[in-house]
């Protein structure tokens, strides 16, 4: 499998919500929700997105943008617009005072609009945003969250997947059988059209080990990590199926990825881990031999090495998340 496909694994709705909102100015909404991430494209109009750290960036028609949670960010016609709408978790919508706004203001299947005007025209200056949603545990993979930058947009002259925003902005307006399914498809296509517009840009921040494939040395050690990180792998197995020696390897791995093979390998086979605790009901012991432990215990000692917490915890604490 391509480290693309592996980034990606994983990577699947469920529960859909998807969501096609009008906005007429002025309009400010923060997003409190703190999914792990949000997909928005803009239909219409030129909104700003504000994250949490940074500095706000000014959207136009046809850009995509994504946005890693558990963060809140706000999108505005004006980062000086006062909040106005507070996305809180369920989702519900609030004032910022965190009084309930009355479901009179949604406007047909899967579309809202902010107040009693519905003005979908653009006559009066509105926007109209397409959101998805990944709200879910194990709807996406921990080593892909690890991967994206905070705020990640796509200009509309830099991505081909017009057709495909168009689709799912028609396909949430029907209410047809399996339309749910429908929907979750087309976000997940999306989304994989979205990353990988990401990850062939020059000037992409990708994870280091992304371009490091291309290296015929190093990508083939990586594919070998990822491809069965439940192996018991040394570094002089590494080497021998690279065809090079350990130090060879050693050193060519450290600069071009950024730590040693070894180091990289307990990193992923922690983050294969936790999304199967998340994802799957197996047992410790079960999930531990997948990954390349001997035991339970052997696991829970790296795992709360590197996450803090021990895997019972962390499946606990992420399928509790609202």
């Amino acid at each position: 499998m391509d480290p693309f496909s592996i980034l990606l694994d994983g990577a699947r709705a469920r529960n859909t919500f998807v969501l096609r909102t009008i906005l007429n100015p002025p309009w400010s909404v923060r997003v409190r929700d703190r999914v792990p991430l949000n997909l928005v494209a803009v239909l219409r109009g030129m909104p700003w997105v504000v994250p949490s750290a940074g500095d706000a960036v000014r959207l136009d028609a046809g850009d995509i943008a994504m946005v890693r949670g558990p963060d809140a960010f706000t999108f505005a016609d004006d980062p000086r617009t006062p909040t106005q709408v507070v996305v809180q978790a369920g989702p519900r919508r609030t004032t910022a005072a965190g009084t309930e706004l009355p479901e009179a203001a949604d406007m047909g299947v899967r579309t809202w609009v902010n107040g009693e005007r519905a003005h979908d025209d653009g006559a009066d200056g509105s926007s109209v945003l397409l959101i998805g949603k990944y709200s879910g545990p194990g709807e996406i993979a921990t080593r892909l969250l690890r991967a994206l930058p905070p705020l990640l947009v796509i200009p509309t002259a830099a991505h081909s997947e017009s057709a495909l925003v168009s689709l799912l902005a028609k396909e949430t307006l029907r209410k047809e059988p399996g339309q749910d399914l429908v929907l979750e498809r087309l976000l997940d296509l999306l989304l994989v059209g979205t990353l990988r517009e990401w990850l062939t840009r020059p000037d992409a921040d990708a994870p280091a080990w992304y371009p490091a494939n291309g290296d015929p040395v190093v990508g083939s050690v990586l594919r070998l990590i990822h491809g069965d990180p439940g192996h018991p792998w040394t570094v002089a197995a590494l080497a021998r199926q690279a065809g090079v020696s350990r130090a060879t390897l050693a050193r060519r791995f450290t600069d071009l990825v950024g730590m040693p093979p070894m180091a990289y390998l307990t990193g992923w086979r922690i983050d294969v881990a936790a999304d199967l605790l998340v994802e799957s009901d197996a047992t410790i012991d079960t999930v531990a031999r997948q990954v390349g432990y001997g035991s339970g215990f052997a696991l829970s000692a790296a795992f709360k090495r590197a996450r803090g917490m021990s895997p019972q915890r962390y499946r606990a604490h992420a399928r509790d998340r609202p």
